[in-house]
C-alpha cells in the first residue's frame, strides 16, 4: 500500500500538473470505484483545481466550489499520468481529464478496494479523515502522549491511521529497526528513551525516504510505486542480512500484512512466534537465533 512517503512523491507531481487547471471530466471504467452518490461526476466537472494535498493515506483534490475528489489507493491501487497527446490504455478503474493531461487509476487486484469519493463541504471531508496525528507535523512531546495512549503493540500502533497517519506495514518495519525496538512490545510500556529514539526514527525515516523517491522519480511521474525497494533494511528484506550487525533479518506472517526484524537488533537475540511456523514446528521451533 502506498505510504505517506510514496503518497507525498505523488501529490508533488500531480500538484505541478493539475493545480491551477480544470478537470475536464471523470470516466468511470468500474461501476464499483465511486463509493459517494452526491455530488455527482457530472456536478464536478469543468471545475478548478485549487490544489492537492494528502488525507492520512488519501490523495484529496481541491475542487473550486468547496468539493473534493479523494481517492483511497489501498493495496494494489498506483496512478500514471498521461499528456493530453496520449489516450489512457482501457485497463484502469477510473480516468481523470484534467487540462493539462489525464490521470488514470488503476488496481492490480481482482478484490477492488480502491475507492473514488466525491464530496462537498469541509465537514464532509473531515469526516474522512480517520484522525492520526502527522509524525512530521508534531514534537516528542505530543508523539509519547499519542503513543502511550495506544494498547496495542508498536507495529499497530504505527500503522493505525486513528492513531498516528500515513505510515503502513512496509516503513513501519523500517522505523522499528532504525529504533531497535521490537514490533510486538507494548506501546504503552515504552521508557522515556525508547520512545525518544522511535520519534527521531519516524522523522528520519520518513524524510530519508521521501528524498530518495524524489531523486528516483526526477522529472517523470512515478510509474514504479512498490511496497519494496532494494534500499530497504528489513522490509522484504527476509532472511537477508540486517545491515546493523549482519544477523538475519526474520518474518511473521499474519492475514495479508508481515513484520520484518532483525531478532539481535530489536528482541534481543529472541525469536517471535510466527503463529503458522510456531504451530507446525510445536516444540522444535527455535526460541532465540
Amino acid at each position: 500500500m502506498p505510504e505517506l512517503p510514496d503518497l507525498t512523491i505523488y501529490i508533488e507531481h500531480l500538484d505541478r500538473r493539475v493545480t491551477g487547471g480544470r478537470l475536464r471530466d471523470i470516466r468511470l471504467r468500474s461501476p464499483f470505484v465511486l463509493r459517494s452518490v452526491s455530488p455527482s461526476p457530472e456536478d464536478v466537472r469543468d471545475r478548478r483545481v485549487r490544489g492537492v494535498r494528502r488525507l492520512a493515506k488519501q490523495i484529496v483534490f481541491d475542487l473550486e466550489g468547496d468539493c473534493f475528489m479523494v481517492i483511497h489507493l489501498m493495496i494494489a491501487g498506483r496512478l500514471r499520468w498521461y499528456e493530453t497527446s496520449k489516450a489512457p490504455p482501457r485497463a484502469g478503474l477510473v480516468a481523470f481529464d484534467f487540462s493539462s493531461g489525464t490521470l488514470l487509476l488503476t488496481e492490480a487486484s481482482k478484490k477492488k478496494r480502491a475507492s473514488l469519493r466525491l464530496v462537498s463541504g469541509q465537514e464532509a471531508l473531515a469526516a474522512l479523515d480517520p484522525g492520526g496525528l502527522e509524525l512530521l507535523d508534531i514534537d516528542e512531546a505530543t508523539f509519547a502522549d499519542q503513543l502511550r495512549g495506544s494498547r496495542h503493540t508498536l507495529k499497530r500502533t504505527l500503522t493505525d491511521q486513528r492513531i498516528f497517519a500515513g505510515v503502513g506495514n512496509a516503513y513501519s518495519d523500517e522505523i522499528l529497526l532504525a529504533a531497535g525496538l521490537s514490533p510486538f512490545k507494548r506501546a504503552p510500556d515504552v521508557s522515556n528513551e525508547e520512545a525518544a529514539r522511535l520519534f527521531e526514527a519516524c522523522r528520519t525515516t520518513l524524510t530519508d525516504w521521501i528524498d530518495i523517491l524524489r531523486a528516483k522519480s526526477g522529472a517523470r511521474f512515478p510509474s514504479k510505486v512498490t511496497a519494496f525497494h532494494p534500499e530497504m533494511a528489513a522490509h522484504g528484506k527476509y532472511k537477508d542480512p540486517c545491515p546493523v550487525c549482519g544477523t538475519s533479518i526474520q518474518r511473521i506472517v499474519y492475514a495479508e500484512n508481515e513484520s520484518n526484524y532483525c531478532a539481535r537488533c530489536q528482541t534481543g537475540g529472541r525469536l517471535l512466534a510466527d503463529r503458522s511456523l510456531s504451530r507446525l514446528l510445536k516444540e522444535s521451533y527455535p526460541k532465540r537465533i
